[in-house]
């Protein structure tokens, strides 16, 4: 039930209500805020239908080629209506998400007509039990859930070879900036469909780096909550010790809107919701919207992450972030060159721990998640591995699925697991933790290095923000990190950075189609520029000859500004034919399972 094939796609594109599309005239969606969306609701420029139209026109056109949507609901529709009665009737409405449109990531279940699968195949038709603890919590604010959003297969959790944004339902996603750039994961749809504006939010999970990476990687705002801070009630799992759910957004301000809606306790996800609950500010999170957030914040920079092939450019990004700093009166301390305490066991946990207990965790996690399932192919993990081997969709032969046959090994937590725990435990607490109040500091940040899976392994926060693109037009952004419930810190230094000047200047040096360089500037304000090129000459050509498969460069870069449509003014259906995206894959195998990827990114 792919949204390519489902025939909701086409009836959608019949637009029903033609009095709405005058109310729409003035609204333009491209890089909307929530904020402008509600502006819009209260001055009858917009309702929520014409909002739901819109960006079902938009995912017809773009979706076949990024690949970000899954599914989409086929209820969205009736669901806008709904909002839209409830508002006209003058109901006290429950939240600023009323009426909003939202992807969730294929892992996050919904009890409506949409599959939750992961992207695996073996999961198509299943039925859950319930919504997700979260899923509730957006249906209770009035949010309308509008489909789910691609992921990696099983989180990256079936293959160290399969790249980022692959899975057996839908294929291989892209980069909406630039095609042969890793799009990432595991949330990759979430954050590409954010940021080709096929939505304008969208809810991500992380165990380790799947909601910031693939934020850093589309130029998008992403929010990785200390863990249960959120519920995972309802969440394919991979492991409970880190598995987070959270907003994936063009803006901080949205992605804050979307947390507020999110956190809290939850029955089903009792001990962690329960724990967490304890850190969620009175008033919520938008308080902490200041745009001095910056104003006397002590943020540290660690060389212990820096691999030997990242510090040149890393160092550049310190640079710029430094003069941004000192351009502000009283403005925030950054404390560079920082190591981290007892770094051979922080070394140990990340590199060799994390990947003992992972292997482990998932296999009793999933199992349990199956066993809970009202219908389902497949009860076990084995019977994942099982299904995969005939399925020839699942590309086996190609990928593999050593992750799952190394967990499927495994026989719950042991003495060896155990010590593995022990090691994760003291390299949080004598690493990280002990650096963080030595220092004094209120986060720890990376510009173009990697703090995710420091983050990940004790369950800490951590935000993107877009910070430019590379000389290529590759987005850019810097993490922030801090410990357990250091949102509210967070979220003001990441909107404070967000507002600054010096950061609209970060954009590529030049323009893909002849369009103009893309600011920081266009996402703040909502302003667009529109561009077509080449690539819709090519796939036009590959639509009337299948057989030209050299149309497209593999190389290309699909260079939309964060601020435009990737198909303006009327588009067809492009396709990247089936050679074209086999390609890709072959020749840029990016992949980060939880196993595998510190020796690969994260260099001691």
């Amino acid at each position: 039930m792919s949204v390519l094939s489902t025939p909701f796609i086409s009836q959608c594109m019949i637009l029903s209500n033609y009095s709405n599309i005058t109310e729409a005239k003035t609204f333009s969606f491209k890089e909307t805020t929530i904020d402008d969306i509600q502006i819009a609701f209260k001055q009858n420029k917009l309702t929520s239908r014409r909002l739901v139209e819109l960006y079902l026109s938009e995912i017809q056109k773009a979706n076949p080629i990024i690949k970000g949507i899954i599914e989409v609901n086929p209820d969205a529709l009736f669901l806008a209506d709904k909002a839209d009665q409830e508002r006209k009737s003058g109901a006290l409405l429950s939240s600023r998400l009323h009426g909003i449109p939202i992807l969730v990531k294929d892992n996050i279940a919904t009890k409506d007509k949409l599959n939750t699968t992961a992207g695996s195949l073996a999961l198509v038709g299943s039925i859950v039990p319930q919504d997700a603890g979260v899923v509730k919590k957006l249906r209770n604010a009035g949010a309308i859930i509008l489909g789910k959003a691609t992921m990696t297969e099983w989180a990256g959790s079936r293959s160290s070879k399969m790249p980022d944004g692959w899975n057996g339902r839908l294929g291989q996603a892209l980069n909406p900036y630039v095609a042969s750039a890793n799009p990432s994961g595991s949330s990759t749809g979430s954050a590409t469909s954010v940021a080709a504006n096929l939505a304008a939010v969208a809810l991500g999970t992380e165990t380790a780096g799947s909601i910031l990476y693939p934020a850093y990687a589309n130029s998008v705002v992403g929010i990785k909550p200390t863990v249960g801070l959120t519920s995972r009630a309802g969440v394919i799992p991979i492991s409970h010790r880190q598995d987070t759910v959270g907003p994936i957004c063009r803006t901080v301000s949205d992605a804050v809107e979307v947390l507020d809606a999110i956190v809290g306790f939850d029955q089903d996800d009792f001990l962690a919701t329960k724990k967490a609950s304890t850190y969620i500010p009175h008033g919520g999170y938008r308080q902490f919207l200041k745009a001095d957030g910056l104003k006397d914040k002590r943020l540290g920079i660690s060389k212990d992450l820096f691999g030997s092939n990242e510090i040149k450019t890393s160092r550049q990004h310190v640079n710029t972030l430094r003069a941004i700093l000192n351009k502000r009166k009283k403005g925030a301390v950054l404390v560079d060159n920082l190591e981290i305490p007892n770094i051979d066991l922080v070394r140990d946990a990340l590199v060799v721990s994390q990947g003992i207990v992972h292997s482990a965790e998932f296999k009793m996690n999933l199992n349990a998640y199956l066993k809970e399932l009202v219908y389902t192919r497949v009860r076990s993990l084995a019977d994942v591995i099982a299904f995969n081997k005939i399925s020839a969709s699942e590309k086996v032969e190609e990928y593999g699925q050593d992750i799952m046959v190394a967990a499927e090994k495994t026989n719950g937590i042991g003495k060896l697991e155990r010590e593995a725990l022990w090691n994760i435990t003291k390299a949080c607490k004598y690493g990280f933790e002990k650096m963080m109040k030595e220092k004094a500091l209120d986060a720890l940040i990376s510009p173009g290095a990697d703090i995710a899976h420091l983050l990940a392994i004790g369950g800490y926060p951590g935000i993107n923000v877009p910070a430019g693109y590379d000389k290529n037009g590759v987005p850019l952004g810097i993490f922030f990190g801090g410990l357990k419930g250091s949102e509210p810190t967070l979220i003001e230094i990441a909107y404070g950075f967000e507002q600054h000047d010096s950061y609209i200047q970060c954009a590529p040096p030049f323009a893909i189609f002849g369009g103009g360089a893309a600011t920081a500037a266009h996402r703040q304000t909502g302003k667009t520029q529109d561009q077509t090129g080449r690539l819709l000459q090519a796939t036009k050509l590959q639509q009337e000859d299948p057989k030209n498969t050299t149309s497209i460069d593999t190389n290309l870069r699909l260079k939309i500004s964060p601020a435009s449509a990737i198909f303006g003014g009327g588009a067809p259906n492009p396709i990247i034919s089936t050679p074209i995206a086999s390609k890709w894959g072959q020749e840029h195998k990016f992949h980060k399972s939880p196993f595998n990827f510190l020796t690969e990114r994260v260099q001691f």
